[in-house]
Order: structure tokens, then sequence, then C-alpha cells
């Protein structure tokens, strides 16, 4: 779920916190990507006529092929990605999971009716609400990883804690996911629809926590608060407080405690048992692998062993399996070089204007006069 209408706030207070790129604007970055996201939505996107991609024994396969495909396109755009998975969620998460389970029992059901009136829409629009991304999808997305030569890591708990610190302690560029919770756990940036199929044709989302909280004039912990007020994973919502008087109160009383000294409970009454300081907890001190002892190491692909696995039972076409291998080959002997800003020091415009002062400051200085006739004016010693 993420952070409830922080995209449409940011959208309304703090447009100038997002940009949108084009996938190849990456080039030579690596990038730490939410795992169960991606394998979400390749469960949900990668189907046919009859529903999800299947091997000869009826096991899914969307999620291999969304791996397979969607991290190879990544690659020849020069992308250095690394899959972080979920590990055990926090224990404050429970009462959310338990609603997801409930939401997924009605589907069941609305299913269930959908099937025996032979509505194909709504057996559609069903089955997609139960999709669900499990271990063994997991694991099996880790055993592809590895056979591509792609790393991955598996978090001790939250993936976007994970990746956040990840991003903040240098080793990854930006955080790859759809869940602006990345933002709350401290991620400098955030890259949504990175992993989308390119038939979307959906521009990537960049968005700078900077940017967030210069706009929103708010400092980080200031913007754990809202988000929790806003509704997170981990706890509810005041009832009859949206985003903006959200942002409001934040912005007025500075943290969520003030907030409740300073409304009318009668009116707002918070959930009960609230437990935002556990939250705050969270988003402040997440359960991560220490960054320094990480090792990111991007090999090449063993293609036989990825053929062996994809194709048989999994019913994988052998030659565009071949075709992929070599497509990663190509494209990670051609982005050995890196990004230019990874050997040259971007210099501010400060010393210019600097320079500008000066002139200004010696106005009756004479020109050198020489021959040339003005080669090479302006330009640096």
């Amino acid at each position: 779920m993420g952070i409830q209408g922080l995209t449409r706030l940011l959208a309304d207070v703090a447009p100038q916190a997002i940009k949108e790129s084009e996938i190849k604007h990456y080039f030579g970055r690596k990038i730490a990507i939410d795992a169960s996201m991606c394998l979400y939505q390749f469960l949900i996107a990668v189907r046919n006529d009859s529903g999800q991609l299947t091997s000869v024994d009826g096991e899914t396969t969307s999620h291999l092929l969304g791996t397979f495909y969607r991290t190879i396109r990544l690659i020849e755009n020069g992308i250095k990605p690394v899959y972080v998975f979920d590990g055990k969620p926090p224990e404050l998460k429970s009462t959310e999971l338990n609603k997801r389970q409930e939401r997924r029992d009605e589907a069941q059901k609305a299913l269930a009716k959908a099937t025996e009136q032979g509505d194909a829409a709504e057996i559609d629009r069903f089955n997609r609400r139960l999709v669900k991304v499990t271990r063994h999808h997991a694991d099996e997305a880790k055993q592809l990883l590895t056979l591509m030569g792609v790393p991955f890591i598996e978090a001790p708990c939250e993936a976007e804690a994970q990746c956040a610190a990840l991003v903040k302690s240098g080793h990854v560029f930006a955080t790859a996911t759809e869940d602006m919770d990345a933002l709350t756990f401290g991620s400098n940036i955030l890259l949504r629809h990175l992993t989308f199929s390119e038939a979307r044709k959906m521009p990537v989302q960049e968005i700078h926590l900077d940017k967030v909280l210069e706009g929103l004039d708010l400092k980080q912990k200031e913007f754990v608060d809202l988000c929790i007020l806003l509704g997170c994973d981990y706890t509810e919502s005041i009832r009859g407080i949206g985003p903006k008087r959200a942002i409001e109160l934040i912005k007025k009383h500075k943290s969520i405690d003030q907030v409740l000294k300073n409304i009318d409970l009668n009116k707002y009454p918070a959930p009960e048992e609230w437990n935002y300081e556990g939250a705050r907890r969270l988003f402040y001190e997440p359960e991560v692998l220490d960054p320094s002892t990480v090792e990111l190491k991007w090999t090449d692909p063993d293609e036989e062993a990825m053929v062996k696995f994809l194709c048989g039972d999994k019913q994988f076409n052998e030659e565009r399996v071949r075709n992929g291998v070599k497509k990663l080959l190509k494209s990670r002997s051609g982005t050995t070089q890196g990004r230019l800003d990874g050997f040259f020091k971007v210099l501010s415009t400060t010393p210019a204007k600097r320079k500008l002062d000066t002139k200004k400051e010696t106005p009756n200085k004479k020109k050198k006069v020489g021959g040339g006739g003005g080669r090479g004016r302006g330009r640096p010693k």
C-alpha cells in the first residue's frame, strides 16, 4: 500500500520534486529494485487469454517471464539492477496483512459468483485481486537472477527499507518501487515505473527527497509523521483528516503528539490503540543489513543452466532464451565504461560568478593588446 494519498499531495503541493525521465537516462547507474513489487506487477500483467502463464504441470511462470525480459531491458539500457527481497514483516504490519487477507476472501467469494454467472470480465477482475506473491515465486526469481548474473539481497525485514539504506550509503543511485514509503525510510531518490513494460510507454518518475521536503516545507521527522498521519502499512489514519488537512496540521504543530493535543478528538477520533510511535521507530530505525557488509557483483549469465531451468517443463522458447543471453552478454560488455560523472567531478558555478564580480570591481583595468585578433577570448588559462 505504501503511503495513502502522498503521490497526489506531492503533485499538488510539491510538483518540483517529481520529474519525468526516459529509462536511458539511468545508463551506468546501480539501482536497488523492490523485488516483491516487481513480481506482483509481472503476475498481474504477464498473462494470456486464459490468465497467468503456466508450466506443463500448471505452475505459474508469469513472474519468471517478467523477471527475465524486464531485467534484460534494464541491462540493455545500461542499468545495473540489484533486486531486494522482503524478509519477515514487522509485527506492526499484522493488522494491514489481516485486512489484505479479508479483501482476498471477499474477492474469492465474488470470483465464485462471477464464475457461476459466466461473466468473463468479472472473472478476470477478481482473479487479479487474488494475485499474491508467494515464497515459491520469490525463490524461483532468485534462482533465475543467479543464472542471469544479477545480484540480489534478502532483506531481514522490509525491502523498501533495505533499498533506502543502500541509497543513503551511496551503494546504489536510487530505489525503484511503486511504494512511496521508500521516501519515508529516507531513500534520497525514488524511481517509479522503471520496471513497467515498454509497451505501456510510461515515463519514469524520478522523485527527490530533498525536493519533497523543500516543497512541503518540512523536516524529515515531520515528513515521517505526515506519512503516518496520511496512513501507512503500520497504522490506520485518523478518520476525517485527509491529505490537505494532514499537512496543515503537521506544518502548524510539527508532530503527531502535538496534533493530538490540538484537535477535537470527538470530531476526529484517533484509531483505537493507535501505535504511531511504533510506526515512527520502524521508519527511523528499520531492521536492515549493514550496507558496508553487502557485496554487489554482476557476472556473466550461465546460458546452458538458464536453458535447462526455463525451457522444458516451464515451456520457455529455447531460441528466445538464448537470444536473451546474447543481449545480456552484449550489454555487459557495452556498459563497462560507466558514466562520465563517475570519473569527473562536476564543478560548482560559484567560482565563475566570483570571476565576473571581480571584473566588475576593476572596470578601469586596460585590456591586453597584442596579436591574434582576440583569439581565445574568454577561454580559461
